[in-house]
């Protein structure tokens, strides 16, 4: 796949079928479009090519809101590549891109990207104020030369599957539901930095791990997880939160990776959230705490086989 990061740069002869969007988290929806976009684009020998952003549009034009992602542009990139994207356009989004018209913004993508056939879903709107909704790009798409595809929403149940709604489950430590919407489950990536050998000391060592703040981390509690360290692929307990039988205010996310001993400090780690196993709470005592986690233990053994 071509990664393409400055427009001006490129100027196709080949055709191109486009879509356009934040992508975050290439959750089934957006799996559902880009399939849809691949084949069409192979069907009639043209190019397949996804147009995203780097930051995310609404850590530019929100930025007191919430701006954690569900996943890195590198991987956003990787999985791309495997779902057999031709191109990526990955675009820095600033105020000068969001203060841009449709018509304008369009007129690149057709000078550039020699776009034929635009693919979106069906509450799509680009340019400035939003003024490129679906029925302003078809009327734009008969005087430019390009078609629109409108691709209906994918439901899990009666909720739509959207980028939000699976923030929210995240954020909620519902990562099951979430693992449903995405199609896989959420993961998080971190190195190992050293912390206080308290998990040590109980006998159940934890790598704790140096996490992006903009990286979405499932609400505070204990998770049965997978633990992939260089490729290989461990069950785990992840603990999220602040450790209040020791007193800690500063939410950590460390894990216990079942099977494993060895020195990893310094390594990445990622974490794939299977199952929240109960909430983040206090102990009366170290063995309280330590029969707690015994059973943690068990427990996702259980889940994870």
């Amino acid at each position: 796949m071509r990664v393409i990061r400055d427009l001006s740069q490129i100027q196709l002869q080949q055709a191109t079928v486009v879509s356009i969007g934040a992508f975050d988290g290439l959750h089934l929806g957006h799996r559902q479009l880009l399939m849809q976009l691949v084949r069409r684009a192979r069907r009639t020998q043209r190019l397949s090519a996804v147009l995203t952003f780097d930051p995310l549009p609404r850590a530019v034009l929100a930025p007191e809101s919430n701006t954690t992602c569900l996943m890195s542009t590198e991987d956003k990139i990787q999985l791309l590549e495997a779902w057999g994207l031709d191109i990526a356009v990955l675009l820095s989004f600033t105020a000068a891109l969001a203060s841009t018209s449709a018509r304008d913004f369009v007129q690149l993508l057709c000078r550039h990207l020699h776009m034929t056939e635009l693919w979106v879903g069906w509450d799509f709107a680009l340019g400035r104020g939003r003024g490129g909704d679906v029925a302003a790009l078809q009327r734009l798409g008969r005087t430019m030369g390009f078609d629109v595809q409108v691709v209906k929403p994918v439901r899990e149940g009666d909720v739509v599957i959207s980028s939000t709604e699976i923030r929210q489950l995240i954020a909620a430590g519902r990562v099951r539901e979430a693992a449903e919407m995405l199609g896989r489950y959420h993961e998080v990536r971190g190195v190992v930095i050293r912390g206080d050998q308290r998990g040590r000391e109980l006998g159940f060592p934890t790598a704790n791990l140096d996490v992006s703040a903009h990286c979405a981390v499932p609400g505070g509690g204990v998770y049965a997880a997978y633990a992939s360290i260089s490729g290989t692929s461990y069950p785990a307990v992840a603990n999220i939160g602040t450790r209040p039988t020791f007193g800690h205010s500063e939410p950590t996310l460390e894990v216990h990776v079942l099977g494993l001993d060895q020195d990893i400090y310094g390594q990445e780690i990622i974490v794939q959230f299977v199952e929240r196993l109960r909430a983040e709470r206090r102990f009366g005592s170290r063995q309280a705490l330590s029969a707690q986690i015994t059973e943690d233990i068990a427990r996702a053994r259980e889940i994870l086989q």
